[in-house]
């Protein structure tokens, strides 16, 4: 009896006329004894002898079949025409006469081994693969059609063929297009994250359920060993059809790690498994996997657009998995679900209602969820919401003065109104739940707020009557601002003066931020009488409207007046101190085709007069209504202020930002309308004639210059007296009345003598950022941290019930050794400097630790500069420092410091730096 058939393909039909080619130089006719494979290609042409050669594969099994076959492949085929007949007839019934027009005059047998060793172009196989006939079967039937196995130069190991294998059966090896990549694009990987990413692929799951059954227990038990125990719980769910799914599931199987999860959750979650029931073990292994790809695949998506709808289809499937079979509520808590992030975001919103503590700890979970990077926006929510929750723990302040009050708006409640527009706006992401609970917590700081605005009104109506600009009771007036805030910087270059209208506290807060970020230092003259150095705010003219304090600010002096008024002002200002001035207005900034800055203002710019520019954009959106979400405002989103600040550290001028007046936004009644449709009404926050009503009051004095000289003004935000529009301005609260002044220089040489530095760790409050440390070695590293390179140095920060106190002290610290001083003085430490050329000093290193261990490990890089500088190096280029001191501290490539918030930030992992440079020894075994 003929054994068995055995199956055949083309590459084993190319294989035994490749072997026999010296036979079909005479003979067209090639018996093989098998059995042809249903799809395989039954025309097709190969070569023989480098020669193309058109071949005909049939399949017959009986005598009269072949006969038939050759019969007919005589009366039809061409010149050189092969004919190759697979048949499980055996060569007595099928004759002498037939046989004889045969190569070799018999059926060929397929000997796999060997075509198998033919072509991988290899000089032998592994022994073990003799056996493994599933193996040699799959290996001649799977050859990729374009180019064939790769070739191995001497024996083609068991471990070899299964790889080889395992990427061509999975479609490893192709594109996106479904196309193959190529042999110089290199193998694929066959690690675990691999075989995630396949797993989203259209047709590689299905691939896989498709082959025959021991060969899909083979590769599972192969792959498991080489790509780890999640692989074959992977190619589980692929035979059973969740292959798409997998990853999905995985994300769902996670919380089965959870001891104390509920019996029927995990029942449940059993059950979305289906048929495939894998071992605790391999299912701890399986969600770990996917989490660690989902990990990687979130930190791509910050940048990758691709990336992002990669995380989303899979979480956004598990969500939905979830929602179906009931599993929304148990699994709330899912590090990946974004239902589980909305949940905890709410919860982080509701525990800072709560307390400040508890809002803390829910708002570190949240920042431990995987999608917090995703999510900055919804993160940024979350984390105001606490820093209010803080701010309201704070001791009630009160406003005894009105200097006071511009003071803390421009040092502390700014930032209060900055954290309240975003809670105001809600969740960027549409969550309902959690808008309600911002509201609620919104409400309890737009109350605190209120009582501070009026209280700063009565005081205001008190000031108003005495105040000039010769008497103005401690306050700096806006009519000053050039004479106080301005004019010092002009001994180290002509400044700009950039008047942004209608910037509030919170948006200079925001623009400084920025501009630090962008290498820009800001300086305020130094502190008196023990005083901290705080950023510098003025009392806008009243109303608080662009006719009176735009032109009293150009002007150097109280006056009303349009652009005429404003130019004419700030030219004679300028010129009674011997300087030239060139003031530019919204249509003498923009430039022609090419060009961002017109010629003229690029030409004032480049000589030596000092410049003015103003710059409409917040004032025209706020009147437009083309906010947005009303939250946010960066250097981008100001018209040419980005290209001003680049022209200006270009041409070596420092730069002041300064408004006319600030602004509240349009947040609809909330306690009744008090709208009034009047001919007194002039303006949407200011009106003539009639007593003072509810959230009103009545000023009269010198800088009053509309009404002449007495106008009626809201105190509240909910109060307005002509149409609705995104803001307003030219009330009596302090959003509008307080003017943000913000003085920039590009290098420390531009610092007017007698003003310091004021890094944003100084200039932000205490309730805003973490508790500062409570040691006074601490303190004093921050306080020469943020005052490094002044003229005179503040004293170092304490906290006190609820505002920021300064002492000073004339005797100097004990001297102590830092952290920083420990670390240069180590083994690894002088290892690792033998790889840096130019090395900085031990010394400056030493003082940028122990300026990051003090900031509690982060700092901006314009504070971290200013350590630096307290050294008596000064580093202009601050990146490639912290590059140069990252090859010093980072061994092996660990991240002990680095750049986070997008290059804003400096961050030192302190407990890793001690692991890296001070180990400690381990204890000795008794």
């Amino acid at each position: 009896m003929a054994p068995a058939a055995p199956r055949v393909g083309r590459r084993t039909v190319e294989a035994l006329l490749t072997a026999h080619q010296d036979s079909l130089r005479e003979r067209s006719l090639v018996l093989i004894h098998g059995r042809y494979l249903p799809g395989a290609p039954a025309r097709f042409t190969t070569a023989v002898y480098n020669e193309p050669r058109r071949v005909q594969v049939r399949d017959e099994s009986s005598v009269l079949g072949v006969t038939a076959a050759w019969h007919d492949h005589r009366n039809t085929a061409g010149p050189g025409d092969i004919l190759v007949v697979t048949t499980g007839v055996d060569d007595e019934q099928l004759g002498w006469d037939l046989r004889g027009q045969a190569i070799l005059r018999r059926t060929l047998t397929v000997e796999n081994a060997e075509i198998v060793t033919q072509r991988f172009g290899a000089t032998g196989l592994d022994v073990r693969m003799y056996d493994m006939e599933w193996l040699l079967e799959a290996l001649l039937e799977a050859e990729p059609t374009d180019a064939g196995w790769p070739r191995v130069a001497g024996l083609l190991t068991l471990d070899t063929a299964l790889r080889a294998l395992a990427v061509q059966r999975l479609g490893l090896g192709l594109g996106e297009g479904g196309s193959a990549t190529g042999p110089q694009a290199g193998p694929p990987t066959l690690d675990t994250d691999t075989l995630l990413a396949w797993s989203r692929t259209p047709a590689g799951p299905l691939r896989f359920a498709e082959l025959p059954p021991a060969e899909r227990t083979e590769l599972k038990k192969w792959l498991g060993d080489t790509a780890g125990p999640a692989a074959p719980v992977l190619l589980s769910l692929a035979e059973a059809g969740l292959g798409h799914d997998a990853m999905s599931l995985g994300v769902l199987a996670a919380a089965l790690r959870d001891p104390a999860v509920a019996p029927d959750t995990a029942l449940t979650i059993g059950g979305l498994f289906g048929q495939v029931i894998p071992r605790r073990a391999a299912l701890s292994a399986f969600t770990d996997a996917v989490e660690g790809a989902l990990t990687r695949w979130i930190a791509q998506a910050r940048t990758s657009p691709r990336a992002r709808r990669q995380v989303f289809a899979v979480l956004d499937r598990a969500d939905e998995l979830a929602e179906t079979a009931g599993l929304a509520e148990p699994l709330t808590n899912s590090r990946f679900l974004p239902t589980g992030f909305a949940v905890q975001l709410g919860r982080t919103v509701a525990e800072a209602r709560r307390s400040s503590t508890a809002g803390e700890t829910a708002l570190a979970d949240l920042a431990g969820h995987g999608l917090a990077a995703l999510y900055p926006d919804r993160v940024q929510v979350a984390e105001m919401a606490v820093r209010i929750a803080r701010w309201l723990e704070q001791p009630e302040p009160v406003v005894p003065t009105v200097a006071s009050g511009i003071r803390s708006q421009i040092t502390d409640w700014g930032w209060a109104d900055r954290a309240l527009t975003l809670l105001w706006a809600g969740d960027p992401g549409g969550d309902l739940t959690t808008g309600r609970e911002l509201q609620g917590l919104y409400e309890r700081g737009r109350a605190r707020r209120e009582v501070l605005d009026e209280q700063f009104a009565r005081r205001l109506v008190a000031w108003s009557a005495h105040a000039d600009a010769h008497q103005p009771n401690d306050a700096l007036v806006i009519e000053n601002v050039l004479e106080t805030a301005v004019r010092p910087l002009a001994g180290a270059g002509a400044p700009l003066v950039v008047v942004l209208d209608g910037m509030s506290c919170a948006v200079a807060i925001q623009l400084g931020e920025e501009a630090e970020r962008e290498g820009w230092r800001e300086v305020v003259p130094g502190p008196v009488d023990g005083q901290p150095a705080v950023r510098t705010a003025a009392v806008s003219m009243l109303p608080s409207v662009t006719r009176t304090s735009r032109a009293s600010l150009l002007a150097a002096k109280p006056v009303r007046g349009g652009q005429s008024v404003e130019t004419a002002g700030f030219n004679a200002f300028w010129k009674r101190h011997r300087k030239e001035a060139a003031l530019f207005h919204k249509a003498d900034i923009g430039g022609e085709t090419g060009h961002a800055l017109s010629h003229e203002l690029m030409g004032a710019l480049a000589s030596e007069a000092v410049v003015g520019v103003v710059l409409n954009t917040i004032d025209d959106a706020l009147e437009k209504g083309q906010q947005g979400r009303g939250t946010t405002w960066g250097l981008d989103d100001i018209t040419h202020l980005r290209d001003l600040l680049s022209a200006a550290r270009s041409y070596g001028r420092p730069v002041v930002l300064v408004a006319d007046h600030g602004h509240v936004l349009e947040r609809g009644s909330r306690r009744g309308s008090a709208e009034a449709d009047t001919a007194a009404a002039a303006s949407p926050r200011w009106r003539t004639g009639g007593p003072a009503g509810e959230g009103e009051i009545e000023i009269r004095g010198e800088r009053v210059l509309e009404g002449g000289g007495s106008i009626v003004a809201p105190w509240r935000e909910d109060i307005r007296y002509t149409a609705r529009k995104a803001g307003y301005h030219g009330g009596a609260s302090l959003a509008e009345v307080t003017v943000p002044v913000l003085t920039l220089v590009a290098v420390a040489e531009q610092t007017p003598k007698g003003w310091v530095g004021l890094p944003r760790e100084q200039s932000t409050p205490s309730w805003w950022t973490e508790p500062l440390p409570a040691d006074e070695s601490t303190r004093a590293a921050l306080s020469a941290a943020g005052s490094a390179g002044a003229a005179t140095q503040s004293a170092p920060r304490q906290r006190t019930a609820g505002t920021e106190a300064y002492k000073s002290s004339s005797v100097p610290p004990r001297a102590t050794v830092g952290l920083g001083s420990e670390v240069v003085a180590s083994e690894v430490y002088a290892a690792q400097k033998e790889y840096v050329r130019k090395a900085p000093e031990a010394k400056v290193v030493a003082a940028v630790i122990d300026a990051l261990v003090a900031a509690g490990g982060t700092m901006s890089p314009a504070a971290l500069s200013a350590a630096v500088s307290a050294t008596g190096r000064v580093r202009r280029n601050i990146e490639g420092f912290v590059a140069t001191v990252q090859r010093l501290l980072n061994v092996e490539g660990y991240p002990v410091l680095g750049f986070v918030d997008a290059g804003h930030a400096v961050k030192l992992d302190v407990p890793l730096l001690r692991e890296q440079f001070l180990p400690q020894p381990k204890p000795k075994k008794e």
